[in-house]
């Protein structure tokens, strides 16, 4: 553990050395000489970090729901490669729900938040029409998170060939 002593010269500067600068408030905090925490950067990390980890949530929910329309709308293309993706979103998701409950009320608002980009995705990676896709998220939150579930394929016309 990284001892510090008193005198303010031997501080990291947040801005030069962020490593440095993270042992040295985690010394501080387990000494607990809370009076010598970088107060205003501590915040500024924290904000980050929660950030961090919603982003993370809206990210995996988009992948996710990427893969299930996919499976949905080109059902004849569904690859093992797809089902992969579909796994590892959906442990990844698991894994940060059971160390970060609390964003799991936040998870079907990021998924409704995050189904404009993935249905953008999915028209690209498809080459489907975006207008093919429903406009408001088809899957509910169990069927999001369910490891057995993959959706039936889509009746919806098949485009025409150029």
């Amino acid at each position: 553990m990284l001892e510090l002593k008193s005198d303010r010269s031997q501080r990291a500067d947040y801005d030069q050395d962020l490593m440095l600068w993270y042992e040295q408030q985690h010394a501080l905090l387990r000494q607990r000489r809370l009076a010598e925490l970088d107060v205003d950067h501590l915040i500024e990390e924290l904000d980050d970090a929660m950030g961090s980890l919603r982003k993370e949530l809206a990210s995996r929910l988009e992948v996710l729901i990427i893969h299930l329309l996919k499976c949905e709308y080109q059902p004849e293309r569904k690859s093992r490669s797809w089902l992969g993706t579909i796994h590892e979103q959906r442990s990844a998701l698991a894994l940060l729900l059971e160390e970060s409950p609390s964003l799991a009320p936040l998870a079907m608002q990021a998924a409704e938040k995050s189904y404009p980009r993935a249905v953008r995705g999915a028209s690209v990676q498809t080459g489907l029409d975006r207008k093919i896709f429903p406009a408001a998220i088809p899957y509910s939150r169990d069927q999001l998170f369910d490891d057995d579930f993959v959706p039936a394929p889509s009746n919806f016309p098949a485009p025409r060939a150029p």
